[in-house]
């Protein structure tokens, strides 16, 4: 069973954590009740008929007859906290037919995309014709590459200097071009020069380290027959040739493990959502990431909480140095790392600074391309200096932090001066909190999809 703190950090925004904290009271609910698969509710709301709340446990998932458009909403909440704090006032344990009928409608569902899942694998694919649009569109990605080259060519040619002064436009032509050479990769790339050039004091060590990475990427594309395999898909996929989750399975790159969800991030471009889990294998020992999206608001299909197992199969995605993962099976309920017996907690947070460090050279020796890398430090304590937040171990390394004030001093005051165990996502030159222990704490104190919410 997930613990308050878990499922608050669910909840889509502070106003639902809110009003959900405001229903607990059982006089609200004239029904409850629960069973291993689902838990259920009655909510009286302002309308003479009382809200029908379900939570299929397995997600969780939740589903409510409100109007709310929030999700989970506030009522689901409410429902989750009332079970994990006062168990004793749910007194039903068959399911009533309501919530029945939800559950097997849902059970429904997945069957029906199941086969039509394994329909689409069973037709006949045309070999030849899907060769020929692949060497298509290469092509007109390394033309695109070619282009971006003379691009920046001109920019050392004309001196760095007065790239800050460039227009917005300036920018954006030069991915827009990209996009239409079906270049996705290489059009982010060019975002993030600009950001780089608009990054403040050290901005030219950045942006001449951003040109490089494009530079590097744009050669591997011009001598893509001559590198390795596995290379050739992390190349590919950098230069935004995403891969199709068929071609993905039959890599067949799978790991059947407990895996700790360690941390969750969440960023939004023009109302995408782009939702990273990071995971760590119990028994594999293997990072994993997966990736989903969102369009108008942070809903997905699965829910996932920091400090809980899930056990599954994953695939990894083809790369010299394997990363983004997708289920191959749904995962089992999650449990808290104190409730899976069968884990150590300890194994999925502590990690040395030499040993963390030495993981992220690993990695981007083999693909030097990622954007963000999976990082843990324990024995870390939080220090502000120079405006800005650290982390410093015992021999006075530092390693500085992305995250606000707010978010910042908050982190402070839970250390109190003592080490913490901190996981979170490493960019290149600063890291970005997204989990944190305590002691020898099972369960995080502070998670950056709480704070969020």
């Amino acid at each position: 069973m997930l613990t308050a703190d878990q499922i608050l950090a669910l909840s889509p925004d502070d106003s639902s954590a809110k009003a959900a904290k405001g229903l607990l009271a059982p006089a609200k609910w004239p029904t409850l009740g629960h069973d291993e698969v689902a838990i259920w509710g009655e909510c009286q709301g302002s309308g003479s008929k009382p809200y029908q709340v379900i939570i299929e446990v397995s997600g969780p998932s939740f589903k409510c007859s409100c109007p709310s458009r929030k999700f989970p909403c506030k009522h689901g909440l409410a429902l989750y906290l009332l079970l994990a704090q006062k168990q004793s006032v749910f007194t039903a344990n068959t399911q009533p037919q309501w919530v029945n009928e939800w559950l097997s409608a849902r059970q429904e569902r997945a069957e029906k995309k199941a086969e039509k899942a394994a329909q689409t694998e069973a037709k006949p694919a045309d070999p030849e014709a899907a060769a020929k649009r692949e060497a298509k569109r290469l092509d007109r990605m390394i033309n695109g590459a070619h282009d971006l080259e003379r691009w920046m060519a001109d920019l050392v040619k004309h001196g760095l200097a007065d790239l800050p002064t460039k227009p917005v436009t300036f920018w954006r032509e030069a991915a827009a071009r990209l996009v239409d050479a079906q270049a996705s990769g290489l059009a982010a790339g060019v975002r993030q020069l600009e950001g780089a050039v608009s990054s403040g004091e050290g901005w030219q060590q950045r942006t001449v380290l951003s040109m490089g990475r494009l530079q590097l990427l744009a050669d591997a594309m011009q001598r893509m027959d001559s590198l390795p395999e596995l290379l050739r898909h992390d190349v590919r996929s950098s230069a935004g040739w995403a891969m199709d989750k068929e071609d993905v399975l039959a890599a067949n790159d799978r790991v059947a493990d407990a895996w700790h969800v360690l941390g969750i991030s969440h960023d939004e471009n023009e109302k995408l959502w782009e939702r990273r889990v990071w995971l760590r294998g119990a028994a594999s020992g293997r990072n994993a990431l997966l990736l989903d999206f969102s369009h108008g608001g942070r809903r997905f299909d699965q829910v996932f909480v920091p400090g809980t197992v899930v056990k599954a199969t994953l695939c990894f995605f083809p790369s010299a140095s394997p990363l983004r993962a997708l289920w191959v099976d749904e995962p089992q309920g999650a449990q808290s790392f104190a409730e899976e017996k069968d884990v150590s907690a300890t194994s999925a947070v502590e990690s040395t600074w030499d040993a963390a460090l030495e993981s992220i050279a690993e990695a981007l020796a083999g693909q030097p391309w990622f954007q963000r890398l999976p990082l843990t430090l324990s024995h870390a304590v939080p220090v502000f200096r120079d405006l800005r937040w650290y982390l410093r171990d015992a021999e006075g390394r530092e390693v500085q932090m992305r995250m606000s004030a707010d978010d910042g001093w908050q982190l402070g005051a839970l250390s109190g001066g003592h080490p913490l165990s901190i996981f979170g996502e490493w960019l290149g030159e600063r890291l970005r909190p997204l989990s944190v222990w305590r002691g020898a704490s099972t369960q995080p104190c502070w998670t950056e999809v709480t704070s969020l919410a």
